[in-house]
């Protein structure tokens, strides 16, 4: 660079296309960001991975949690996106249960790594401020997604779950976290078990959801005087 000379900025977009290069940008350095983790991740190293230099992601966020946290609430938007369209196409409960579990088992083992990059973001959030409204509007948009799933798989059934969309998220997101770290940990056997307590799950619910539709139900009204003449004969 001649010195002296100015290190001009990238021009300034409309923000339909400005939107877009941040989408372009996020999209390119969320592999990075996925197998370093929050911590260990700078805007530079990402420019360093990336065929995008430290002043253009720069320009277009502010610092690294600007760019983790697009780069996660984009990616998690994806996520939603195609479990709603099983949720749209299942006519059964038994087929929306098999294509769910055959989906969430295809993104823990495909995306292990960001799924890895958000609970550390989520964790994060207990102690940075401008991460929380980030993790909670992330948050809901995925507890929203369990309970339509849910909701819809008991409909689908004639039921509706016994606990409420908060209860649920937070069995599936247990679960789900719990096997992530065993799979990160090379426990073969930790998708399989996965699916099969998060189907045994589902199946308590509708026990449950059959329990309370039979107490429920009005008991058959029997004959009074039948029943106080019945009860004095047994007593002569």
């Amino acid at each position: 660079m001649v010195r002296g000379a100015v290190k001009r900025k990238p021009p300034r977009l409309p923000p339909d296309k400005f939107a877009a290069r941040r989408a372009e940008l996020a999209e390119a350095a969320l592999k990075t960001l996925a197998d370093l983790g929050y911590a260990r991740t700078s805007l530079r190293e990402i420019a360093q991975n990336s065929r995008f230099s430290h002043g253009v992601l720069h320009y277009y966020f502010s610092d690294k949690m600007d760019l983790i946290a697009y780069c996660v609430r984009d990616y998690k938007a994806k996520c939603v996106k195609r479990y709603d369209q099983i949720v749209d196409d299942a006519t059964s409960y038994s087929e929306l249960v098999d294509k769910f579990m055959t989906a969430m088992a295809k993104t823990l083992r495909d995306d292990a790594q960001v799924h890895r990059l958000w609970y550390d973001l989520r964790s994060q959030a207990l102690f940075e401020d401008c991460f929380r409204s980030d993790v909670q509007e992330i948050d809901k948009s995925l507890e929203d997604m369990i309970w339509r799933i849910t909701s819809r798989a008991f409909e689908l059934k004639g039921m509706q779950p016994t606990l409420s969309s908060p209860l649920i998220y937070a069995t599936f997101d247990g679960l789900f976290q719990s096997a992530l770290l065993r799979y990160l940990a090379g426990d073969l056997k930790a998708v399989a078990n996965m699916q099969s307590n998060m189907i045994k799950f589902l199946e308590a619910l509708g026990a449950a959801a059959k329990r309370r539709a039979a107490f429920g139900r009005p008991r058959p009204r029997t004959n009074l005087r039948r029943s106080v003449n019945r009860n004095n004969a047994r007593s002569a």
